[in-house]
């Protein structure tokens, strides 16, 4: 037997599903009358849903906007049947399914909107300190506070410690309220803002020390965030009594944080100097070396010669074709002497190489740099090192008497192709062997020789040929 419930004509409140009319129960006079033939009672019906087959939200079929008149006749089908279901509920049920519906969509519309806010307030509060991310985004370093050397910024930052700890002293870091009492008592309530201000001193000096003792130059940034965020937390922790910290407190840590990242990139731009001129002078000390080696090479034969000539000379027998020769053999070992000692008299001379290396650098990557030594495939064999994996390939060895002028105006011409833009003394560049080779030949203004446009590179290309 079908179970019936209240039919509530229209303009009546709607009653709950399960309610019937108490005995004596009578509609409100301010109702509308119901209209002529109402039905009062009708049969419970199922709750609406989509017929069998037929989605709330249709799917869209691959066919896409032109399926087939098939699918189209389907879908009316489908439609048609749920139009007529709806219109088999009274009109106050549909109505009130409308309106919970309504309200439904207006809780969810509100937690999303608060679930938004509270995500812009987190994102607020976070302060990025992954390295990976701060490095993807480094720049080169500029100097809050140029001075001169690292000495300079450590008696700086010597000084700016001093101020800190003088303002701790005197209770000028961390500032709270005066007039808080504590059981009536202003001496209590004194004491209690003293110490909570303590604690969140402590609390800031340990972010502060730690952003002190991490630092790197390129998280000064995020450093100077967080030291923020701690303020912002102590002045909401302690605003019941007005602690806070002094900003002018504040400001001097900053300042220690911008002193200290500018020390180290002064301490580290100094070590690099201090490895450069290292560098130079271990090949300044390999050419003396080779100089003064190759002049005790030349006088020994020179010395030899001359005992030759004496003992014919003395003998008085020998062809004037054997002295004469000799006496050439002399003249050459002299001119050769004489260029030995302008070469190591003239710190300009030298040769300029161009070198590469595919196994370490990739191609199209070039090293530009000169040597003083005699023989410069010392030089380069030595850059071949453990250092990397790969011997270098020489594409040009010139000779000239002013090789750091040459150097210069290569590195010049190709200084938008350097890979290392901060470090100009690192020499390499974006560029192929036979570009340098045009640059010398315009440069030099003399053709060249000997040039190796293509690397050999034969322990690389043997590394990764395919093994049989």
């Amino acid at each position: 037997m079908p179970e019936y419930r209240f039919n509530s004509p229209p303009g009546w409140p709607v009653p709950p599903r399960e309610w019937k009319p108490p005995q004596g129960w009578r509609p409100d006079p301010s109702w509308p009358p119901a209209p002529a033939g109402w039905e009062f009672w009708i049969p419970e019906d199922p709750p609406a849903t989509a017929p069998p087959g037929v989605s709330e939200q249709p799917e869209r079929k691959s066919g896409g906007l032109f399926g087939g008149k098939k699918r189209l006749e389907e879908e009316n089908a489908q439609l048609r049947a749920w139009v007529e279901r709806l219109g088999g509920m009274d009109a106050m049920r549909v109505s009130a399914m409308t309106e919970a519906l309504h309200v439904e969509h207006a809780g969810l519309q509100v937690a999303i909107n608060d679930a938004n806010r509270r995500l812009r307030e987190t994102e607020q509060r976070v302060v990025q300190t992954e390295e990976t991310v701060l490095l993807q985004e480094v720049g080169v370093y500029e100097y809050r506070h140029p001075l001169s050397d690292a000495v300079a910024y450590k008696d700086k930052l010597a000084q700016v410690k001093a101020r800190i700890k003088a303002m701790a002293k005197e209770g000028q870091a961390v500032v709270g309220a005066t007039n808080w009492q504590v059981n009536g008592s202003a001496s209590e309530g004194r004491k209690m803002v003293r110490d909570f201000s303590k604690l969140m001193l402590r609390a800031y000096n340990a972010e502060a020390d730690n952003c002190v003792r991490t630092m790197r130059p390129y998280k000064l940034q995020s450093a100077i965030d967080r030291l923020e965020k701690v303020v912002e937390s102590i002045v909401k922790l302690g605003r019941t009594m007005n602690i806070h910290v002094n900003p002018g407190y504040h400001r001097t840590r900053i300042y220690e944080l911008e002193l200290t990242a500018d020390h180290l990139a002064k301490q580290e731009e100094e070590k690099e100097l201090v490895r450069a001129q290292r560098e130079q002078q271990r090949e300044e000390e390999a050419a003396r070396r080779e100089f003064e080696r190759e002049k005790t090479r030349l006088r020994k034969e020179e010395a030899h010669y001359r005992s030759a000539l004496a003992k014919l000379l003395k003998n008085g027998a020998a062809s004037a074709e054997s002295v004469d020769e000799l006496k050439a053999k002399l003249e050459e070992i002299g001119a050769a002497v004489s260029d030995v000692e302008a070469r190591e008299a003239n710190v300009r001379a030298g040769y300029v190489y161009v070198i590469s290396n595919i196994g370490a650098f990739g191609e199209n990557v070039v090293k530009i740099g000169m040597t003083r030594r005699l023989e410069p495939e010392d030089r380069v064999r030595e850059l071949g090192d453990a250092s990397v994996p790969f011997r270098f390939d020489t594409h040009a060895l010139i000779f000239s008497e002013d090789a750091v002028g040459l150097e210069g105006r290569l590195h010049a011409e190709l200084t938008d192709r350097r890979l290392n833009k901060v470090n100009l003394r690192r020499e390499f560049f974006h560029a192929t062997p036979a570009e340098v080779r045009d640059l010398l030949q315009k440069i030099a203004g003399q053709h060249l020789l000997e040039y190796r446009d293509t690397a050999e590179a034969l322990e690389w290309r043997q590394s990764v040929a395919p093994t049989p």
